[in-house]
């Protein structure tokens, strides 16, 4: 399952859902959670399930709500029977919330599981735990807002718009417990949909610190994300040649290339570019 770039469409506006299917993400993200109103959660529900029961061309993932606020249970009984590509869980906290989904779900039935991995203090205590539940995740996320809010931070961002040391502490620890796990580090959406050279900086950085992919919140995001985590030509013709040489030499440990010495972390490096194509 490819996920550079996921799209978050609020779940209570179908009329959005085949623009954002068509928008080029890689994933869309129903929204079940923040963007819908409590009242309007049984209609949201409703017309997600339409939509996943008919014909779509995109993977689709459900973000349901949180499972300390009783809507959960509620939520999988409507959309499971849809079929998702998969499930977002927010404010998860570890394994024990992967295994609580299930149960509520049913063992065997659900999907792959995208849990927002950090939006709890409790939460960053158990991001190890992943590792035991790998084969059930799609990948590990993080979210800049509902942290600082529960720990009664003002600011999730200094003045220049980087992330203060707490907030910089979540978004790192996500994308190492990610590669503990072996699954998917998927980044934090960008807030701003005016601002694509700050974004693009954005996804450059992401891509740099060792993230596969990233959440959007407007089609407007998608080509800048899908662009940044796909590998360029030169990159792929350079992995190759990593990987051709080391190939060409199975016994060798260091080797010389275009002048430079290559040892087998760059031939990992060069067989990740290559995934990623």
């Amino acid at each position: 399952m490819k996920l550079r770039s996921l799209l978050f469409v609020p779940g209570d506006r179908p009329e959005r859902f085949d623009k954002a299917a068509a928008s080029g993400a890689d994933a869309i993200i129903l929204d079940l959670e923040d963007s819908v109103a409590p009242e309007r959660k049984g209609y949201a529900r409703d017309a997600i399930a339409a939509w996943l029961a008919g014909a779509r061309n995109c993977t689709a993932f459900v973000r349901v709500n949180p499972l300390e606020g009783g809507q959960t249970a509620d939520d999988l009984a409507v959309i499971l029977p849809a079929a998702p590509d998969g499930i977002m869980l927010p404010k998860a906290e570890g394994a024990a919330s992967i295994l609580t989904l299930e149960e509520l779900a049913g063992h065997g039935r659900l999907p792959p599981i995208l849990p927002i991995a950090t939006e709890t203090p409790a939460a960053l205590f158990e991001l190890g735990s992943y590792r035991s539940v790998r084969d059930r995740l799609a990948g590990l996320t993080w979210g800049a807002e509902d942290l600082p809010a529960s720990i009664g931070a003002t600011s999730a961002r200094e003045a220049d718009g980087r992330y203060t040391a707490p907030i910089e502490m979540a978004r790192s620890l996500t994308l190492f417990a990610a590669h503990a796990a072996g699954v998917a580090a998927i980044d934090t959406v960008f807030p701003r949909i005016d601002a694509m050279d700050d974004l693009a900086a954005y996804v450059g950085r992401a891509r740099r610190d060792g993230f596969t992919g990233m959440m959007a919140i407007h089609p407007v995001q998608v080509a800048a994300i899908n662009a940044g985590f796909t590998p360029t030509s030169a990159e792929v013709d350079h992995a190759r040649a990593v990987v051709d040489a080391f190939a060409a030499n199975p016994g060798a440990g260091v080797l010389k290339l275009d002048g430079k010495m290559i040892d087998r972390p760059h031939l990992v490096q060069a067989q990740r570019v290559l995934a990623a194509i």
